[in-house]
C-alpha cells in the first residue's frame, strides 16, 4: 500500500530523485551570482594574470634604460609610455603588479596562521585572555600605517622586512576577529555537548570552534589583501619598501612626482592600477560579507 502511495505522488518521487546539493555548493553559487564579488573577480583576475604572465605580455625588461626614449607619452609603441629613463611603464607597472601581490599574498597567510592561533587561544582559554589582549591593545594603539613606517624604518629596506612590518601591524587586528568568534561559538550547544562528551581543548578547537569561526576570517583576510598592498604601495613611496630599481607601484609613484607636469602618465597609471587593484579586492570583501554573515542573510 506504501509503495502504491509513493508511486502515486509525482512530487516526492521527484524530490527523492533530486540531488542533495552541499551547503558549500550553495554558498559558492549565491558569491558567484552577487555582483560585487563578480566584478571584484573580474578585475582581480585580470590583475592576477597579467602578474602571473609578466614576462610574456612585458615589452621589455623593467630595468633597462632607453635615454633616448625618455618620456615618450602612451602610444602604440610604448602602450603605458616611458619614464625619465627610457624604462617602459608597462614592464614596470605589470612587474610592480607582481611584488605587491606577492607580498600581500605573504602577509594574508602570515595573519591566517597567527592571528588564527592568537585569537584562538584567547578566546577559548580565558586564562591567556587578559595577557594577549592587552599587548595586541598596545599594538592597536598606534595607527597602523605610523607603526608601519616605524617598523619598516627599523629593520631596513627589503622585501622580507616589509612582510615583517606589515605583519606586525595587521595580525592583532585578526586575532581579535578570530577572538570574538571563538568566545560566541565556545557557548553553543554543540561545544558544550562535546565538552561533556570528554573530547580535549584542541580537539574541540580544531573540530568544532575553528571551522565555524572562518566566515568572518575570510572576509577579513580579503580587505586585509587591500590594506597590505595600499600600505605597502605607501611605504615604497616614502621610501621604506624595496629597494631601486626594483618596481613597485610606491616607488613609480615617488619617481615620478617631479615630472608630474611634463609626463603625468608616469604617477598616473600605477595610482589607476593600485586603486583598481584596492577595490577590486574591497568588491570581493563585501560579497563575501554579504553572503557569509548571517545576520546580513536573514535581513535580506
Amino acid at each position: 500500500m506504501a509503495e502504491a502511495v509513493a508511486t502515486l505522488d509525482p512530487q516526492a518521487s521527484v524530490a527523492a530523485a533530486a540531488p542533495r546539493r552541499s551547503p558549500r555548493w550553495a554558498t559558492l553559487r549565491r558569491l558567484l551570482r552577487h555582483r560585487s564579488f563578480q566584478t571584484g573577480l573580474v578585475l582581480f583576475a585580470i590583475i592576477l594574470v597579467a602578474a602571473l604572465f609578466a614576462p610574456m605580455i612585458t615589452p621589455s625588461d623593467p630595468t633597462k634604460l632607453a635615454m633616448r626614449a625618455r618620456f615618450k607619452p602612451p602610444s602604440w609603441d610604448f602602450l603605458f609610455g616611458t619614464d625619465n629613463l627610457g624604462r617602459s611603464q608597462l614592464s614596470r607597472v605589470v612587474y610592480g603588479a607582481q611584488l605587491s601581490l606577492m607580498i600581500g599574498t605573504a602577509v594574508v597567510v602570515i595573519n591566517a596562521v597567527f592571528g588564527t592561533l592568537i585569537g584562538s587561544l584567547s578566546g577559548y582559554f580565558r586564562r591567556l585572555d587578559n595577557m594577549l589582549m592587552r599587548i595586541n591593545d598596545a599594538i592597536m594603539a598606534f595607527p597602523a600605517i605610523l607603526l608601519a613606517i616605524g617598523v619598516a624604518a627599523v629593520l631596513g629596506r627589503s622585501m622580507p622586512n616589509m612582510i615583517l612590518a606589515l605583519s606586525i601591524v595587521y595580525i592583532p587586528r585578526t586575532a581579535r576577529i578570530v577572538r570574538s568568534s571563538v568566545i560566541v561559538i565556545r557557548q553553543m550547544e554543540y561545544v558544550q555537548a562535546a565538552v561533556a562528551a570528554g573530547a580535549g581543548h584542541w580537539r574541540i578547537l580544531r573540530r568544532h570552534i575553528l571551522p565555524n569561526s572562518m566566515a568572518p576570517l575570510l572576509v577579513q583576510l580579503s580587505f586585509l589583501f587591500a590594506y597590505a598592498v595600499l600600505t605597502e604601495a605607501t611605504l615604497s613611496f616614502l621610501g621604506l619598501g624595496a629597494e631601486p630599481p626594483t618596481p613597485t607601484w610606491g616607488n613609480i609613484m615617488a619617481e615620478g612626482r617631479q615630472y608630474m607636469r611634463e609626463a603625468p602618465w608616469i604617477i598616473a597609471i600605477p595610482g589607476a592600477a593600485l586603486a583598481i587593484t584596492v577595490m577590486a579586492l574591497n568588491l570581493l570583501g563585501d560579497g563575501l560579507r554579504d553572503i557569509l554573515d548571517p545576520r546580513l542573510r536573514i535581513q535580506q
